[in-house]
């Protein structure tokens, strides 16, 4: 594995990763590619929403004061992360997913009214049949750049965890912008859509079997050995 690892997902999971991985002797350092802000966002009757389903931590973090109107509603939330969030929100939580958004819409029982709380960029998702589902955007992404001091750090070999789509199209778009030497550069994805956004002409580009960020770290350690 190239000397260091990079982390670019934006606060506070960029925090979290980073602690992580100097529990696991990671040598690792962080410049998130994205600042989360709230968007205005109409939020439906609570009598016409039977329960949420959440992709992301944000949703519960940048929701803003809308969401105290469906506290009452349990959540289907993508994985434990997320779940955690909902609950400090004061909601209560039917599922936690272990595969990805559309494997827990999969278990939802036929007849739920569902209101997706999401991101501008979200996962596309297909209804199964006798759900209803309504999307309401309660968060953006704003892409940041690169700072300068990641061009020396590159040439000593680097590796890149990559957490969303986004963060693989924000990268790619930097490496280009500073003219990064891809060759040295690893990427592990947190998932194949993520490995497809991320461009071309990288040493390597590996996969998580299991989507979530502890797989990316053992993956990652793995690798050093």
């Amino acid at each position: 594995m190239s000397g260091m690892i990079l982390v670019v997902r934006p606060e506070p999971g960029l925090g979290a990763t980073l602690a992580a991985a100097s529990d696991m002797g990671l040598n690792a350092i962080g410049y998130p590619l994205f600042e989360i802000r709230p968007c205005t966002w109409d939020c439906p009757q609570a009598d016409r929403v039977d329960a949420l389903l959440s992709g992301s931590a944000n949703v519960f973090r940048h929701g803003g004061k809308a969401l105290a109107r469906l506290t009452e509603k349990p959540v289907y939330a993508v994985g434990n992360a997320t779940a955690d969030a909902a609950r400090d929100a004061g909601f209560s939580v039917a599922a936690v997913g272990s595969g990805g958004l559309q494997n827990v819409l999969n278990t939802i029982p036929s007849g739920t009214r569902l209101l997706r709380l999401a991101g501008a960029e979200h996962v596309p998702l297909e209804t199964p049949e006798g759900v209803e589902m309504d999307t309401r955007i309660v968060y953006e992404a704003v892409p940041m750049e690169l700072p300068e001091p990641l061009r020396a750090i590159q040439e000593l070999g680097l590796t890149v965890l990559l957490h969303s789509a986004a963060a693989a199209r924000q990268f790619d778009a930097e490496a280009r912008r500073m003219a990064l030497h891809r060759g040295r550069i690893t990427l592990i994805a947190i998932g194949p859509r993520v490995a497809s956004a991320a461009g071309k002409g990288w040493a390597d580009i590996h996969v998580c079997d299991t989507p979530n960020d502890a797989a990316m770290l053992v993956l990652a350690r793995s690798m050093c050995i």
